[in-house]
């Protein structure tokens, strides 16, 4: 077999292997669905805000009228008046102590939020999430139905602009197309995922896991926190938001792409070479066909990306035709891989470095 044959097969199969997950994935994943008030237990609704004053009057409402036992908000250093929106929505809000040495800064801000917090059940959730009615009543189901120590929710990502079409579904792709949803119950830390969007935990269980301070140097803290319940011989449960929990992470392609670039090569195990690897071979499979004419390879990448989409929950007609964007969306990923590559990352005022703190 020839290298550009050998080449061809290899690509192939790796669409292929995706498509098939999805399809284990549309057929096993759990998904949030409306139902009936659960057992009652004390509910405390945490949320870590750091400038999000442009996110809070749309969605924290939403998370007020949930019925929770309480809302609080950390006001993680703000400078745009985060904390007298959140109290004036009704919230209480704690202002967040200075970040430590050895932290990052979102482990930090959930920490505090745990020790402030009452509740049997503790439901970390961002400033961006919105939170649909019932959805808190659908989230207690699923984590008593799962027996689960930790509780992840893929929110269903609501993508407006262009650049935010180009970037944001390739979340889901990742999530949805690599990660077969049978494996979470293999006793395998590495076979686990999180989102730290949506993270419920018992309380006790949280605590006796060691709280945020389990991953407090990491900026892909949810990540690292799934594998490491599993690691502690903890039980990890995934659901899909659905129509109950959305959320729009980015307000455009810069965002998007500074955003994203603060843990890219975290997400590569703190490899430059293997990020820049990553992305050498998203362009062979996804734009170079379309190149060097091979449409039948490329029919296969425009339905990947529709499974995907049709998996997590985005299905309006706008949302499927995403896929024509599939050719040029690893062009358009190249700025976030310099970005992430050629040095410090600035996110909300903070700095983060290259590579995932030891």
């Amino acid at each position: 077999m020839t290298a550009a044959r050998w080449f061809r097969t290899l690509t192939r199969g790796f669409v292929l292997t995706k498509l098939a997950v999805l399809a284990v994935n549309a057929l096993v994943f759990p998904r949030l669905r409306r139902g009936r008030p659960g057992s009652g237990a004390r509910v405390s609704l945490l949320v870590p805000a750091r400038n999000e004053v442009h996110n809070l009057p749309r969605t924290l409402p939403g998370l007020l009228a949930q019925g929770a036992h309480e809302v609080l908000v950390l006001d993680d250093g703000s400078t745009d008046g985060t904390a007298d929106v959140a109290r004036t929505l009704g919230a209480r809000v704690l202002p967040g102590a200075a970040l430590p040495d050895g932290w990052c800064g979102k482990p930090w801000a959930c920490q505090q939020l745990a020790q402030a917090a009452t509740g049997d059940v503790l439901v970390f959730t961002d400033a961006d999430v919105t939170w649909a009615p019932g959805a808190l009543h659908a989230v207690l189901h699923e984590l008593e139905c799962s027996g689960a120590h930790l509780l992840s929710v893929y929110p269903r990502q609501d993508a407006r602009t262009l650049g935010e079409r180009l970037l944001v579904p390739l979340v889901d792709d990742v999530l949805l197309g690599l990660l077969p949803a049978p494996l979470l119950r293999w006793p395998v830390a590495s076979m686990g995922a999180a989102n730290g969007q949506v993270m419920v935990f018992r309380a006790g269980a949280y605590r006796r896991l060691g709280g945020h301070a389990l991953v407090r140097a990491e900026v892909l803290e949810d990540v690292r926190f799934g594998t490491r319940v599993k690691a502690r011989g903890g039980r990890l449960a995934l659901a899909l938001g659905g129509g109950l929990i959305h959320v729009r992470m980015y307000g455009g392609y810069r965002e998007a792409t500074r955003g994203f670039a603060k843990g890219l090569v975290a997400a590569h195990g703190g490899s430059r070479a293997l990020a820049a690897a990553s992305w050498a071979w998203h362009v062979a499979v996804y734009t170079l066909p379309w190149v060097t004419g091979r449409p039948a390879l490329g029919a296969l990448t425009l339905l990947e990306r529709v499974a995907a989409n049709a998996v997590a929950g985005r299905t309006r007609p706008a949302d499927l035709a995403e896929a024509l964007l599939m050719p040029v969306t690893p062009l358009a990923a190249l700025p976030v891989y310099l970005r992430a590559l050629l040095g410090r990352t600035a996110w909300k005022g903070r700095t983060y470095p290259r590579r995932r703190a030891p």
